[in-house]
């Protein structure tokens, strides 16, 4: 859940393959590295579609460049592998993912068209490393899907969908919330982070059918709440973000067996309050980790320790706006991105490369409904 009560949904078909670029769409030369932002179409002061910006790879400023219009509620965006196609969930009643095919040099960008995610709310989504199949959460309904993606970039209908039926929900849910699918670094699994039931599943995608079966759970302590898991690049180590206890959670992975072992709650450094920790990012090296705190409005940082074994507060500092719902590393790992979603504005931080301090580079950019921001 995004701690401001439960999600807005509406139902409504997204545009077919039509597209409209408001803005000029064009990106300028040089040092400008495209952006990609998410947002609430359907709720007051939401965006008109996928925002479309530039950003220096230097100085972090970011400048706005249009929208990819006829694109419904586009909460979560992904990459396909190949960077031609980019994939959002459309989080509504009636769920669904779209495909956007994108244009050379910032502009001519064409929507493919939308899939039914079968499921209500999806949320997250993410591309399988192979780029054959397309993997995304539906939270409302508590399922995860499977659609194909076409040399085009394209989706076809769902090859599969898991509903998490048990283990039972934990205290205070009414139900199952899946929050996040995403792959191993081996490749040679698929993780599901269900909030609504306290538990995080291991599957094993079949990479010809694009069926997923079941080869193992974890279960974390009753109501913690595990919203996204991000793994050390090491493979050997993951962390989860707890909304709903306000932890984290260091956890052993086997890659063999695709076994997750969570270890013991660990402090987000926020104190007593509600802080809805959001997501972990680990730099590139493997050497810090940093949270998302929306109710805290904060990043908390810490030291990565004993090869991605530990993790140690060192500090947290103001995000710089309201609600930081999701953060992204530029792929240099240079600069970090926070989509603040009740303040609608991103912020930019220049990331230590010594000792991965935050910096703020600057004023927040403003964009409506910010929650999600994805750097290439």
């Amino acid at each position: 859940m995004d701690g401001m009560g439960r999600r807005r949904f509406v139902v409504g078909a997204v545009a077919g393959a039509a597209v409209a670029v408001s803005g000029s769409g064009a990106v300028a030369r040089g040092r400008e590295r495209p952006l990609f932002l998410g947002t609430y179409t359907s709720v007051d002061g939401g965006g008109g579609g996928i925002g479309l910006a530039t950003y220096d790879e230097v100085t972090g400023r970011i400048t706005g460049r249009g929208t990819i219009e006829g694109v419904g509620d586009p909460s979560y965006l992904a990459l396909h592998p190949d960077r031609r196609t980019l994939y959002a969930v459309n989080e509504r009643t009636a769920g669904a993912v779209t495909a956007v095919r994108l244009g050379r040099g910032g502009a001519g960008h064409r929507v493919l068209g939308e899939r039914s995610s079968g499921g209500a709310g999806p949320c997250h989504l993410s591309v399988h490393p192979g780029g054959r199949w397309l993997l995304s959460a539906n939270y409302r309904s508590g399922s995860v899907a499977v659609h194909p993606i076409g040399p085009s970039g394209a989706l076809g209908p769902l090859a599969d969908l898991v509903e998490h039926g048990s283990p039972a929900p934990g205290p205070g849910q009414s139900g199952p919330h899946a929050h996040q699918i995403v792959t191993s670094p081996d490749g040679g699994h698929v993780l599901a982070v269900d909030l609504g039931n306290d538990t995080v599943y291991t599957y094993r995608l079949d990479q010809e059918k694009g069926k997923l079966e079941l080869v193992s759970y974890a279960r974390t302590r009753p109501g913690a709440g595990p919203r996204a898991l991000t793994f050390h690049p090491s493979g050997r180590h993951a962390y989860l973000a707890n909304e709903v206890d306000n932890t984290v959670v260091v956890c052993g992975y086997e890659p063999c067996s695709g076994r997750l072992t969570p270890g013991a709650p660990q402090s987000t450094g926020t104190g007593s309050g509600v802080s809805y920790p959001a997501q972990l990012l680990v730099t590139r090296g493997g050497g810090f980790a940093c949270l998302a705190n929306r109710g805290h409005n904060s990043l908390s940082r810490y030291a990565v320790e004993g090869g991605g074994g530990r993790l140690r507060l060192l500090e947290t500092v103001p995000v710089g706006g309201d609600f930081p719902r999701h953060i992204a590393f530029s792929p240099s790992g240079r600069l970090l991105f926070a989509a603040n979603q009740r303040s609608g504005t991103v912020s930019v931080f220049a990331v230590g490369r010594a000792d991965g301090r935050l910096r703020s580079t600057g004023p927040a950019f403003p964009a409506p409904v910010a929650v999600c921001a994805l750097p290439l």
